[in-house]
């Protein structure tokens, strides 16, 4: 799992979210989010590496030569977004892959923390929050969990 984390934390060094801060910071919470919801070790590595190929910090191609499971490869390509999709496929996507609901349910949850979405500009955390609640709906996913 070190390993994951090395190759996440290199790969979106420098990059920021939205409120300016460490995008290493959500990959961590997303890995954390997973472990404590009683992921297992596919979907921590997973969640390390959910963003990389959407956000072309790493390729396809990197993504089909690593040295990770089927399973963990089949979790970052059903939650990384393709341009164009729209969410209705996404989401199914996500619900027909084993394992993947949790990380993106993880990803959601501290992307619409509200200490995350407090440091926003009021016109983005509304967008935002009707994004997340959205997603959500799609994925079958309540307020309090699944």
């Amino acid at each position: 799992m070190a390993e994951v984390e090395a190759v996440a934390r290199a790969a979106h060094d420098g990059q920021t979210d939205k409120a300016g801060r460490p995008y290493t910071e959500h990959l961590s919470a997303v890995a954390e989010g997973v472990r404590a919801r009683g992921g297992h070790a596919e979907q921590i590595a997973a969640a390390w590496l959910h963003d990389a190929v959407e956000d072309h910090r790493l390729s396809d191609d990197w993504l089909a030569r690593a040295a990770l499971t089927a399973r963990t490869k089949d979790i970052v390509r059903a939650v990384t977004k393709r341009p164009g999709e729209p969410p209705e496929a996404y989401a199914a996507r996500i619900r027909a892959t084993p394992g993947a609901l949790l990380v993106k349910e993880a990803d959601l949850a501290h992307n619409a923390d509200p200490a995350r979405l407090a440091v926003l500009d009021e016109a983005t955390r509304t967008r935002l929050a009707e994004k997340y609640t959205r997603m959500r709906a799609l994925l079958g996913l309540t307020a309090g969990g699944r």
